[in-house]
């Protein structure tokens, strides 16, 4: 049946791409592991030349986030932005945790899940089209807003997002991952709230972004140079931010999660100022909506079904090893000096 399904070289682009991602998943089922690569390759080829991604734009941004957001740029804006501590954003990368971290947080009496909410990207982006008539320049621009516009930024980011708050309890989660681009951002306009960096081993993570065909965005994630390139740009800049505000971001390493649950449930919930509930460790029981790709997995207890399953494709894997240098053998760890 599946040799019957191959895509016939005419058909429209869009449905090649679909059944290359639905074969390469078949045949990773059956555990045929060269024809699931050769159709991940070949679905992702074609939607990597839909959205065109350019690696190097990411690379220059987070070049020039480390060199404007510096202990200087941060001290100075140390009352600025809106005081409100409502807000928890898991960032980090797509596929490495970040709903797992959500659903365990939600089952908290404290602690409400939402969904991954654009706010944050459409506020910077808005910021450098008011400033610059080009959100692009977001980062040149917030460097002269003043304090009062910063508390104007993390007060329209609550309003925003108040529509999203279903129940009373006093804080909320934004999971969307690719907010680690705005971290700078965050710390500014809300101060107050907390950040969490959901990491998970770069091949795992990163090969499991190649087999996701998402329904929109991350186009990064179609080309195994462009993706390693992406996970080592962002270890890139959330080193600085460690760097330039030590303690303001706790980061959660999805095997350490899975290794010892409880243990870094505790140290989260600390690091949050909040008790310990056993509820969160019944997190798979929570029948709250979940709307990205881990949502059957957050059904289930943890287990380590997604850890090593790289390695049947390790002979293929050498370009998305080159893009993560010095990342991949330095993990969990950042490389030192890595700027």
């Amino acid at each position: 049946a599946l040799v019957a399904a191959e895509p016939d070289s005419e058909a429209r682009a869009d449905d090649r791409l679909h059944l290359h991602f639905a074969l390469g998943k078949a045949y990773d089922d059956a555990a045929e592991h060269e024809p699931a690569f050769r159709h991940y390759a070949a679905g992702n080829a074609i939607r990597s030349g839909q959205l065109g991604y350019r690696a190097a734009e990411t690379t220059a941004a987070v070049d020039a986030m480390i060199a404007t957001f510096t202990s200087e740029f941060f001290t100075s804006r140390t009352h600025a932005g809106d005081p409100t501590p409502d807000p928890i954003f898991i960032l980090g990368m797509p596929r490495a945790g970040s709903t797992l971290i959500e659903q365990i947080l939600s089952c908290h009496s404290a602690i409400e899940g939402t969904m991954e909410l654009p706010d944050i990207p459409a506020l910077a982006l808005g910021l450098g089209r008011e400033t610059y008539e080009d959100g692009r320049r977001w980062i040149e621009a917030l460097t002269e807003t003043p304090a009062e516009k910063l508390a104007e930024l993390g007060a329209a980011f609550l309003r925003r997002t108040a529509v999203q708050r279903k129940t009373d309890k006093p804080f909320y989660i934004d999971k969307l991952p690719n907010n680690w681009l705005y971290a700078a951002f965050i710390r500014v306009i809300l101060p107050n709230a907390k950040i969490i960096d959901a990491r998970r081993h770069p091949l795992d993570c990163c090969f499991s972004n190649f087999r996701q065909h998402y329904a929109k965005g991350q186009a990064f994630s179609y080309g195994l140079a462009d993706v390693g390139g992406y996970y080592r740009d962002y270890v890139r800049l959330m080193a600085h931010i460690d760097a330039v505000q030590p303690g303001c971001v706790h980061r959660v390493i999805h095997e350490a999660l899975l290794d010892n649950p409880e243990a870094e449930v505790r140290a989260l919930l600390a690091w949050l100022d909040q008790p310990f509930e056993e509820d969160c460790m019944a997190f798979h029981t929570n029948a709250r909506a979940v709307r990205t790709a881990s949502s059957e997995q957050v059904r289930r207890p943890i287990n380590r079904d997604g850890v090593g399953q790289w390695q049947p494709y390790e002979q293929w894997l050498d370009p998305l090893k080159q893009a993560l240098g010095p990342v991949l053998d330095a993990y969990p760890a950042s490389p030192a000096d890595f700027r």
